[in-house]
């Protein structure tokens, strides 16, 4: 029997792409994430490949893999691809110690963060 297939959250013109466990905070990543958002997928390549912040390697495979799910999965156009969303989430929190002066401890902590990155594809205006 099995359980019955779930609807599809997305529209027939979209396609996402998901990364868990990056290893950075989720504001540090949502600046990287922001600079794409609203932007024609050549053009937020092209911003990822010369941006100098470290997590936008990722943030390209992220959206590199959402193009590819857009093309393969979905039958879409990847020349009218936009970027609708792309948003950050919390993940999973490492805690580490420091040792410090006079006996006490410092506390450091190393976030996680998910990525979700939407493509949609529109309608070229003629």
């Amino acid at each position: 029997m099995g359980k019955a297939k779930t609807e599809r959250r997305l529209a027939d013109n979209e396609a996402q792409a998901v990364t868990r466990n990056l290893r950075i905070s989720p504001q540090k990543l949502n600046l990287v994430a922001s600079s794409i958002r609203g932007k024609k997928v050549d053009n937020a390549l092209a911003d990822l490949t010369f941006s100098r912040k470290r997590i936008a390697k990722d943030v390209k495979k992220t959206l590199e893999s959402a193009i590819a799910n857009a093309e393969n999965n979905h039958g879409l156009d990847v020349d009218s691809l936009v970027v609708s969303e792309a948003y950050v989430g919390k993940g999973l929190v490492m805690k580490r110690w420091q040792p410090r002066a006079r006996g006490r401890v410092g506390k450091i902590l190393k976030p996680f963060s998910r990525l979700t990155v939407v493509v949609r594809e529109i309608e070229e205006t003629a």
